[in-house]
């Protein structure tokens, strides 16, 4: 039983190598990696724009408190 399971193996790992496809190495200058790192970012920058086209949630931090929310909070307190 162990040589057939030896010689299944030994097939399975010969067309798992007949199927591997080595990626080739980036040939480019620093410079030309830069270049294109640049040219495929996004114009406009949004990612420090407080005001972004999508909808996020609101921070509690950066939340206005309501107009009668201070007279409540000195109703609370004893």
């Amino acid at each position: 039983m162990n040589k057939r399971i030896e010689k299944r193996h030994k097939r399975q790992v010969a067309r798992a190598r007949e199927r591997v496809r080595l990626s080739e190495p980036d040939v480019r200058t620093p410079e030309q990696v830069k270049a294109a790192r640049e040219a495929s970012r996004p114009a406009g920058g949004r990612r420090n724009d407080p005001h972004a086209y999508y909808a996020t949630p609101p921070n509690r931090n950066d939340a206005v408190p309501a107009a009668d929310s201070a007279a409540k909070a000195e109703d609370l307190e004893p």
